[in-house]
């Protein structure tokens, strides 16, 4: 028999085995997929379960160490105080964030604009990351009268480094070879920023929105910490100081997953809009079959 002959029959063989692996990688894409939701849900679940154990079997007491029960019964026993809270820390949150966003993105600009007002402003933009709002945010309260204002001051401080510092990067790392093009073609500044430097600094952006997100939340919380005055336009912060000098621990515990909740939307929403707008081209976040 010719070597010929034996060609169809390898065919075949490769044919099953390409089938075979085929198959082997939808059925771990298919894993992945539930186990990307499944594994995270199962850990909850039995850290709650857990918790509740520890609690029950020690007989500790709920003004210690609430079961989770008890917290989820005070949540909703406490919503009509805590939702309010609640609403003030996410506004003072979202609009320190867009400043940050704002002015980030503007200094940004002009850093790469202008090597000299980079080199005058830049140092104190890490002073004021570096400075422990702690230790800054009593004297805002002392000279700014308007409460949210203040409170609106130390968040911003906090989360506007990220997107300054990721954004000027990114207007930084554009491709030379593009910029030698640009050139050639006599591009002007504001077409070289807007077709070149922009659009390659939009993932690092993105990824300066993220850390700015979960930041600008922690400093809304430290700020209210600091002011500690109460009222109807108090925060989740005062809600958790409020219950620790009654010693209302279940409600200080609720008031803590309401904050946790709050930082895991900020992070889901600026994941998706990282998605949304990289998915299609860079390299980050295109999916590949591995």
């Amino acid at each position: 028999m010719s070597l010929a002959d034996d060609r169809p029959s390898e065919t075949v063989i490769d044919g099953a085995a390409f089938d075979a692996e085929e198959e082997r990688h939808a059925r771990a894409k298919r894993l992945e997929a539930v186990g990307k939701w499944a594994l995270p849900t199962i850990v909850v679940v039995l850290t709650l379960y857990g918790w509740d154990r520890v609690v029950a079997i020690n007989h500790i007491p709920h003004y210690i160490l609430p079961s989770p029960g008890l917290v989820a019964e005070t949540l909703v026993k406490d919503w009509g105080t805590l939702f309010p809270s609640m609403l003030v820390t996410l506004k003072i949150t979202l609009m320190a964030l867009s400043v940050a966003v704002i002015g980030g993105v503007a200094l940004a600009i002009l850093f790469t604009q202008s090597k000299f007002a980079e080199m005058a402003f830049f140092p104190y933009a890490v002073i004021l990351q570096v400075t422990p709002i702690v230790s800054v945010a009593p004297l805002i309260f002392i000279y700014v009268d308007n409460r949210i204002v203040a409170l609106l001051i130390c968040a911003w401080v906090v989360a506007f480094f990220p997107i300054l510092a990721n954004t000027t990067l990114g207007l930084k790392s554009a491709d030379h070879n593009l910029r030698d093009l640009m050139t050639i073609y006599r591009a002007s500044r504001w077409q070289r920023l807007r077709y070149l430097q922009l659009p390659s600094a939009l993932p690092y952006f993105l990824g300066g929105l993220r850390i700015a997100g979960g930041l600008s939340l922690i400093g809304a919380v430290v700020a209210e910490y600091v002011a500690g005055t109460g009222g109807i336009g108090s925060g989740l912060a005062f809600r958790i100081l409020e219950a620790g000098y009654r010693l209302n621990i279940p409600r200080m515990f609720a008031a803590l997953f309401l904050i946790a909740f709050l930082g895991v939307v900020i992070f889901m929403v600026t994941t998706a809009l990282n998605w949304f707008l990289l998915h299609k081209w860079h390299e980050s976040a295109v999916k590949r079959d591995v």
